[in-house]
């Protein structure tokens, strides 16, 4: 049983943001300060990625970890309430960004995706952003 009404829950899901949230701002705040200037939300790419760096040709998803189902992590559980609806939700999302990591590697992306619970520590957010960047500025 939900703890609030359907209509308070409601609207909150609703409000819930797509682009620029916490965790994209986040990320995007440690890549400016390393050095690296990017682009936002590229519609022309498939799954319009949050940050587009077009010089390494390489690209960041931040994935909230309910959205986007992160298994094993405790912030990916399904509610009880509707929950045929939100596995079939989730599972959709799921397919939909596995489409297109796979359209986006056969255009010749590198993709990185950050999940929501990896932003915990900024120091290895900023290490496994670096690394990414480098083995991609390598392969160039």
């Amino acid at each position: 049983m939900d703890k609030i009404s359907r209509e308070t829950r409601s609207r909150n899901m609703a409000n819930i943001k797509g682009k620029n949230t916490k965790p994209e701002k986040l990320v995007r705040s440690v890549l400016h300060g390393m050095g690296f200037r990017f682009r936002l939300h590229v519609k022309k790419l498939p799954g319009s990625p949050d940050i587009v760096l077009p010089r390494y040709k390489s690209l960041i998803f931040v994935h909230g970890c309910f959205w986007h189902g992160h298994e094993g992590c405790k912030r990916a559980t399904i509610p009880t309430t509707r929950a045929d609806f939100w596995r079939t939700k989730i599972s959709s999302n799921k397919e939909r960004d596995a489409q297109n990591l796979a359209d986006l590697a056969k255009l010749g992306y590198r993709c990185l995706i950050i999940w929501q619970c990896e932003m915990k520590d900024t120091a290895i957010l900023k290490q496994r952003l670096s690394t990414f960047l480098h083995d991609t500025a390598s392969l160039s």
